[in-house]
C-alpha cells in the first residue's frame, strides 16, 4: 500500500522558527499563539537570543508542560528529627497480630516538578547544577548530576537568527516572558481521550512527548514503514496490546504497529484537563482519542504565582491543627501537585484545586483508597500510592504562624482540608 498523505517529506521541517510545508499546521504571518513557551536566553559568552522555546528540540513546548529535575536539598527536613522519621514506618500485621516496623528513615530527597508557566527564570549554577526561581519568588537548587530537563538544552526560534539549538553548557540563564506574535507556529494537539475511567479533554502529549501537529507518529503497516504527522490524523484507537487503529482526516484507516509509540511500550498520554490539572493515561487504560482544534492554550500570564498552602490536619486521635501546611515534607505552595493513580490513570492535581483529603483508617479491612474532593465539588477515589503511599514523610503544620511547626506522622493522618484558592488554569 503506497501511502504518501501525511508521510514526512524531505521538505518538511519541524524546527522552531521555521515554516512547515503543510499549510494547516502553521501560521505564515505573525499571529497570537500565547500558549507556546517564549523567553530570553543569555549564553556564557553574553549572546542574547529571544523567541519561542522548545526543550530538547522536540519535547516540552507550552506553558502547561512540566520542567523536571531533582532538588539538591530539602529545607523542610530540618524541622524533623531522625528519630521521628524512623517512627514513620507502618506496623506490620501478620495473622492478626501487629508488630512494630521501624524500618529505615524515609528518604527526603524529592523530585522537582513545576509547570513552565509557574517559573520566572532558570540559571546555570556551576558546571552541572541549576537554580529555578518560581513566580512566587521561591528558589530551588537542582542537582545537575541527576537527570533533569535543563540538561536537554533548548531550541530558540530567535526573531532575527532563526532556529538556534543551545546545549546546557552554553546557557547562562533563561528568563521566561509573555509570548509575542509568532510566525510559523504549529498547532497543538487537543482532543478527548476515552478511558475506562471516563473521558478527559484538553491539550495532550502522545507518548509523553509529541504535543504539536508537526510531530510524527512512527510505526509500520503490513506493507511498509510509516511516519505520519499528527495534524493528518482524526483519531487513534487502541487496536490490540501492540497496535493502534488510525483514522486520517481524509477518512482512510490504517492499523499501525511495530513501534513503542503505538503499543504497550507507549509511556502514556498526557492530557491537560482543566478539571484536574494533568493526567497521564497508560496504554492499558487508553481506548480512543478524537482530535479537535484547541488553539494554543493558556498564556504565561494565566498562571498566577503560587501561594503558601494553608488549612487544617485532622489526626486519628482527634486533634485538629490549623495553619500553614507542608505536605509530605515537600509540597508547600498551591502550584505544587498531589500525585496519585487510579486504574491506569495518574493524576497530577495542583493543590490549588484540592479542597480536602480523606484517608481510610489503617485498621479498615480492604480500604485501599483515598478520597480527594476538589473545590469544584467533584470527588476522586485514588489509590494509596504516590503521594498517598507509605513513603509519604508526613506533614508540617505551622499553627498560628509559629516558626516551629507541629509534625504529624503520615500514619496518624485522618484527613486534610485546604483553604479555598484561585489557581485553576482555564484553557
Amino acid at each position: 500500500m503506497a501511502l504518501t498523505a501525511g508521510c514526512r517529506g524531505p521538505e518538511q521541517n519541524t524546527d522552531v522558527g521555521t515554516v512547515s510545508a503543510t499549510p494547516p499546521t502553521t501560521s505564515l504571518s505573525p499571529a497570537p499563539h500565547p500558549g507556546f513557551l517564549y523567553g530570553r536566553v543569555i549564553t556564557d559568552d553574553g549572546t542574547i537570543y529571544e523567541g519561542r522555546l522548545r526543550w530538547g528540540r522536540d519535547e516540552e513546548a507550552s506553558w502547561g508542560d512540566y520542567f523536571n529535575g531533582l532538588k539538591d536539598d530539602n529545607p523542610w527536613a530540618d524541622h524533623v528529627s531522625q528519630e521521628q522519621l524512623e517512627k514513620q514506618g507502618f506496623p506490620l500485621t501478620i495473622f492478626g497480630f501487629e508488630f512494630a516496623d521501624w524500618g529505615s528513615p524515609i528518604d527526603l530527597v524529592r523530585p522537582f516538578m513545576a509547570r513552565f508557566g509557574d517559573i520566572a527564570r532558570i540559571e546555570a549554577q556551576g558546571v552541572f547544577g541549576s537554580r529555578v526561581t518560581l513566580k512566587s519568588g521561591t528558589m530551588f537548587a537542582i542537582n545537575g548530576m541527576e537527570a533533569n530537563d535543563f540538561e536537554d538544552g533548548v531550541r530558540v526560534g530567535d526573531i532575527g537568527r532563526g532556529a538556534v539549538d543551545l546545549a546546557r553548557r552554553q546557557i547562562r540563564s533563561i528568563e521566561f516572558l509573555p509570548t509575542t506574535l509568532l510566525s510559523g507556529a504549529p498547532t497543538r494537539l487537543y482532543g478527548t481521550v476515552r478511558t475506562r475511567q471516563g473521558d478527559f479533554t484538553g491539550f495532550l502529549q502522545w507518548d509523553r512527548q509529541q504535543g504539536v501537529g508537526s510531530d510524527t507518529l512512527d510505526g509500520r503497516t503490513a506493507d511498509e514503514e510509516l511516519s505520519l504527522r499528527f495534524d493528518t490524523l482524526r483519531s487513534i484507537a487502541r487496536h490490540s496490546p501492540h497496535s493502534a487503529l488510525l483514522t486520517l482526516l481524509d477518512g482512510r484507516e490504517i492499523v499501525l504497529s511495530g513501534s513503542r509509540e503505538v503499543g504497550d511500550g507507549n509511556r502514556g498520554i498526557y492530557v491537560d484537563d482543566g478539571r484536574y490539572g494533568r493526567v497521564l493515561i497508560s496504554w492499558n487504560a487508553f481506548e480512543h482519542v478524537d482530535f479537535s482544534p484547541g488553539g494554543s492554550g493558556p498564556a504565561y500570564g494565566d498562571f498566577p504565582p503560587g501561594r503558601p498552602l494553608t488549612g487544617s490536619v485532622t489526626t486519628l486521635d482527634g486533634r485538629r491543627l490549623v495553619g500553614r501546611l507542608v505536605y509530605d515534607l515537600d509540597e508547600s505552595e498551591t502550584t505544587d501537585t498531589l500525585d496519585a493513580p487510579s486504574q491506569g490513570v495518574d493524576y497530577t492535581l495542583p493543590f490549588g484545586l484540592v479542597a480536602s483529603i480523606a484517608l481510610p483508617a489503617h485498621d479498615e479491612t480492604g480500604a485501599r483508597r483515598a478520597w480527594v474532593t476538589l473545590h469544584s465539588g467533584e470527588a476522586l477515589e485514588l489509590e494509596l500510592a504516590g503521594d498517598f503511599g507509605e513513603g509519604n514523610a508526613g506533614l508540617l503544620v505551622f499553627v498560628d504562624g509559629r516558626q516551629s511547626p507541629e509534625y504529624v506522622l503520615w500514619k496518624d493522618v485522618k484527613g486534610v482540608a485546604f483553604d479555598v484558592t484561585t489557581v485553576q488554569i482555564e484553557r
